[in-house]
């Protein structure tokens, strides 16, 4: 009679076969899903407030929504549960906060300009547009991370982490490619661009760690407002 190890082991491959067919249509649903983005992209122009928020509630979370509820995958809504929320905000004010510190260092040594105390904080303005980074931070990470990461790392599970991080955050990057060239010239796209790669291989570092939701969500907020405040 095989060992419990050997069964263990011989059933293996037969889990990460059934794990690839479960998610057969997921590459092509995500090629349709940015297929679509980038027309809704180039033909429309609504304001950022629409965008964030019911824009990508339809482009971003009703796919996710669909996918859970016809794959039935637990390990997508489990990112966001309810155990989660506060070693998950805990942890994305820290990540959150070193993203901000490095982001701020390198705007004020590249502006060459002085520290200077702003009361960001009794702003309605500031709250306003934090409400509307904690609405895209929430939508991309499920979009993202939760989704994408999770699947991807579901369906190749043979890859190395670094392969399907990278590929996570190039994903990420070809979303981001109308927003950056119809809104900047084509210099001010790829570096843009580029600091939408580094941004995305950390998050994608983080949450292969904790597969925590809220960790991202959040700290995508507060480095979207980093950037806000020093470059926008």
């Amino acid at each position: 009679m095989p060992s419990r190890r050997t069964r263990k082991l011989s059933a293996s491959p037969t889990t990460a076969a059934s794990a690839v067919n479960h998610h057969a249509a997921f590459i092509p649903l995500v090629f349709i899903m940015m297929i679509i983005w980038f027309v809704y992209r180039a033909v429309f122009s609504f304001p950022v407030w629409f965008d964030e928020s019911i824009g990508k509630a339809l482009f971003f979370g009703l796919p996710v929504w669909l996918y859970v509820s016809l794959s039935g995958s637990r390990s997508i809504p489990d990112t966001f549960s309810i155990a989660k929320i506060r070693p998950g905000l805990l942890m994305g004010i820290v990540v959150g906060g070193i993203f901000g510190f490095v982001a701020s260092i390198i705007s004020l040594l590249q502006a060459g300009s002085d520290v200077q105390a702003v009361a960001l904080f009794s702003s309605p303005l500031f709250w306003g547009e934090f409400l509307l980074a904690l609405l895209t931070g929430f939508w991309e990470t499920l979009f993202f991370f939760s989704w994408i990461m999770v699947v991807w790392q579901e369906r190749f599970p043979r890859q190395s982490l670094l392969k399907q991080i990278v590929a996570v955050a190039l994903i990420f990057v070809i979303f981001h490619l109308p927003n950056a060239f119809l809104r900047l010239p084509t210099l001010g796209a790829v570096r843009l661009l580029l600091l939408l790669f580094l941004f995305a291989l950390g998050q994608a570092l983080v949450f292969s760690r904790w597969r925590n939701g809220y960790t991202l969500a959040l700290s995508q907020a507060i480095w979207g407002m980093v950037l806000l405040i020093h470059v926008g």
